[in-house]
């Protein structure tokens, strides 16, 4: 048997163990309904008040000059390591209504030094990333 063969064939093969479990964890994500919340962390450094923000996705809150909003976010399953991750847009407002955006991208709860918020008054970072569906929807976040 040549070797294109026994690739093909151990290929196929390979093809037939995978798919079903990739198949299997692209219906679980995709059954996942609900809002993505977003739990972050955000600090005012001049006068040191950390405060929690909870955001919804699409939804833009203020913090301080800071106009943010979560556009995207996600946390690994329970049997992957654990990792929150959220794609936020931060726009400052500043004193004189001139906006100004300072990041784009996406956050890591597990490493926020990986992409942060460079800001010389305010840090946000996340903390936590949940799918929302149900009763819960209605209480307020």
């Amino acid at each position: 048997m040549c070797f294109r063969v026994k690739a093909f064939t151990f290929a196929s093969l390979l093809f037939l163990f995978i798919y079903p479990a990739v198949a299997e964890q692209t219906d679980i994500i995709g059954d996942q309904e609900g809002i993505s919340i977003v739990e972050l962390a955000a600090l005012d450094k001049i006068t040191t008040q950390l405060s929690t923000i909870k955001i919804r996705q699409d939804q833009t809150v203020h913090f301080g000059t800071l106009e943010i909003t979560l556009r995207y976010c996600r946390k690994n399953p329970p049997e992957d390591a654990p990792e929150s991750i959220a794609f936020l847009e931060i726009i400052d407002v500043g004193h004189n209504n001139q906006h100004k955006k300072v990041f784009s991208g996406w956050m890591f709860a597990s490493s926020p030094a990986l992409s942060p918020l460079e800001h010389p008054v305010y840090d946000v970072w996340v903390k936590d990333c949940k799918i929302v569906s149900g009763p819960e929807l209605t209480g307020k976040e």
